[in-house]
């Protein structure tokens, strides 16, 4: 029985987001096909009735996830400590410890870094993006509020980095609150 264009578009957004899950959460690299799709409740074999190759759902979910990060981010940017809100959330002991639903750049960024340039293009939209949405929250002339968006957007990406490498939680912890004392507006 064939499926329905709807039925077809509600599967692929499903291997969709479990690719954006898996992937932040195992690596490009680390994921199979067989896993995600496993995870999406289907067959292996049905990938390439969505897909037509790994890379096309690597960019659809990068797209998936950045989106949802800046959604986030826009959300804290609206409540009364703005800036300060965003940081806090970003760099908070819960977006560390969830990879999985957390921030594509930092789970991502070494193989994005070897990713072909149609992949790159994509995460580097997507960074533009949190630099245009947090340079557009700061009161600053233009270029100025850019450099200042793109240091703390570093930091950030940096800090939760670092406090998900290292495997001492009281390191981890003073690595995500230094680097939300050092960004407070």
């Amino acid at each position: 029985m064939r499926k329905s264009r709807q039925e077809a578009a509600e599967t692929r957004e499903r291997i969709v987001e479990s690719a954006s899950t898996r992937f932040r959460e195992n690596g490009i690299d680390g994921t199979a096909l067989a896993d995600l799709m496993a995870q999406a409740g289907l067959s292996h074999g049905g990938f390439y009735k969505h897909f037509g190759s790994k890379e096309q759902v690597v960019l659809e979910s990068l797209e998936l996830a950045s989106d949802t990060l800046r959604e986030t981010m826009s959300s804290a940017l609206t409540r009364k400590s703005g800036i300060n809100a965003a940081v806090a959330d970003y760099l908070s002991p819960e977006h560390r410890d969830n990879a999985g639903a957390g921030c594509p750049f930092v789970a991502l960024s070494s193989e994005l870094a070897r990713s072909s340039d149609e992949v790159r293009t994509a995460a580097t939209a997507g960074i533009e993006r949190l630099v245009e949405l947090f340079a557009g929250s700061l009161d600053e002339p233009p270029a100025a509020a850019r450099k200042q968006a793109l240091v703390m957007l570093s930091t950030m990406i940096g800090a939760l980095t670092l406090a998900r490498m290292v495997n001492e939680p009281a390191l981890s912890d003073t690595i995500l609150r230094e680097a939300r004392k050092a960004l407070a507006q």
